[in-house]
């Protein structure tokens, strides 16, 4: 097979082609193209990415779910939840990004893409279990990560960060068992000490 390599411009101009008026946003940053479409859109946008001509995305090597809720400061008023896809095109050696924004927030849900690119599953599993984000389509939904009777997807922003229970070995019982946290939250700040010629630098 022979290998191309094309312009991030030729491969914006090809996927604008390709998905038409499905684009909701399409840009180049560090040399890589990112486009944004409806959910609506998702999965037959995945379906033309990967079959049209120009943008053979044969391959997809990442799947992730992301929580704006804190963007910029808390500033960001858009949905809240989004899954990023990144893909490759062996052919032509470029990569895309390609993004949806789920609709809700108290039950983001997006199309499965795992009848596109069977290396979707776990990904997808995985944005499940830490973001709580829902794939329509997928056949085995389930945790990954995390323990089967974990409560809260610990990706999202307001998850705290010693978690709701813990768990220890009972010697009594002779098994695992989960209580409330002991931890106290607490914030911590380093004291930093600065010393002239510290290591030998001026």
């Amino acid at each position: 097979m022979t290998i191309y390599s094309v312009t991030p411009e030729a491969t914006q101009a090809a996927v604008q082609a390709a998905l038409g008026d499905k684009v909701k946003h399409i840009a180049i940053a560090l040399d890589e193209v990112t486009v944004q479409v409806a959910p609506a859109d998702y999965l037959e946008a995945a379906q033309l990415l990967r079959d049209s001509v120009g943008c053979q995305f044969e391959q997809l090597i990442d799947l992730c779910g992301v929580d704006y809720s804190e963007y910029k400061d808390g500033a960001y008023e858009g949905p809240r939840y989004a899954v990023v896809c990144h893909l490759l095109s062996i052919a032509l050696n470029q990569r895309l990004r390609l993004k949806v924004m789920a609709l809700s927030d108290d039950m983001p849900v997006v199309s499965s893409v795992n009848s596109v690119w069977n290396s979707a599953n776990w990904f997808e599993r995985e944005a499940f279990d830490l973001f709580g984000i829902l794939f329509d389509g997928h056949d085995d939904l389930r945790r990954i990560l995390t323990d089967y009777g974990f409560i809260g997807h610990p990706f999202r922003k307001d998850f705290p960060l010693s978690g709701h229970v813990e768990m220890r070995y009972d010697a009594e019982q002779s098994r695992v068992v989960y209580q409330p946290v002991t931890i106290e939250t607490r914030e911590i700040t380093p004291r930093i000490i600065r010393e002239d010629n510290y290591g030998g630098l001026q």
